[in-house]
């Protein structure tokens, strides 16, 4: 998959042929443009699109994997009412997951995030404030966000997290030289459930496991009773199905904390 800094490299030296050219045969100004939009369109489709690892390396799944393991991954939390509705289902089911939680919400609910880690769950880095405008946000801010919310787990739980899924799966250079300087491993998913718009349980259940398979991450969100609702049937179709919810650490053989 292309990245980042080689779409860089092919265009400027397509641009600079452009002019070389130009001082031969005349280019049209629209030549200029379209190449332009092209960057453009590369560049945006990859910062929303984080499997393609195009700003940064993200892991996503473990295609290496023996054993029927899968990692069930949470976002936005810990939530005060949904957050122990998950624990219970997980421990009911003999599941073990992550939590990529933002820093506001640890700092509300740390009782929560310490009995997250208390049934042995791995906590992750989500943003201190999950903004809408996050991709938009300069280095500097990007590295305070995610010092602060690493900070407030170590405080909380003695732990320094090492693991990191961005705010919507949105990436850049801005995140991607934060994330550097922090040395997190940011996760990415393989299987995403799209369980906060506003398909149906039924709808959710089947698109994650119509073609689950050993390795895979699924990204959920703990944070709404209808995903806790599908968590239960999808701990129970892991269970027929002779597959076992690990936490994400666990499935990819890497250190969640320092």
């Amino acid at each position: 998959m292309l990245k980042f800094p080689v779409i860089n490299r092919l265009f400027a030296i397509a641009f600079i042929a452009l002019i070389i050219l130009d001082i031969i045969w005349e280019i049209r100004w629209w030549t200029y443009l379209l190449m332009a939009m092209l960057w453009a369109t590369f560049t945006i489709i990859g910062s929303f699109h984080i499997r393609w690892n195009y700003h940064l390396p993200a892991l996503h799944f473990n295609k290496e994997i023996q054993k029927n393991w899968v990692a069930i991954t949470f976002d936005d939390g810990p939530h005060p009412e949904f957050t122990p509705k998950v624990l219970e289902l997980l421990q009911k089911y003999n599941g073990k997951a992550s939590f990529f939680c933002v820093g506001q919400q640890v700092r509300q609910y740390g009782e929560i995030v310490k009995d997250i880690i208390e049934r042995g769950h791995t906590i992750g880095n989500h943003t201190y404030t999950h903004s809408n405008g996050f991709g938009f946000l300069s280095t500097k801010k990007v590295l305070l966000e995610l010092q602060k919310t690493n900070e407030i787990i170590n405080d909380l739980t003695g732990l320094n997290t090492k693991i990191y899924r961005p705010a919507f799966g949105v990436t850049n250079p801005n995140i991607n030289k934060a994330v550097k300087k922090m040395k997190l491993q940011t996760i990415g998913w393989s299987i995403r459930s799209l369980d906060t718009t506003k398909r149906s349980k039924k709808d959710i259940l089947e698109r994650i496991t119509s073609n689950l398979k050993k390795g895979d991450i699924i990204l959920l969100h703990d944070s709404s009773e209808k995903t806790v609702e599908v968590l239960e049937q999808l701990l129970l179709f892991l269970q027929q199905n002779k597959m076992q919810s690990v936490s994400v650490d666990q499935l990819l053989d890497i250190e969640a904390y320092a």
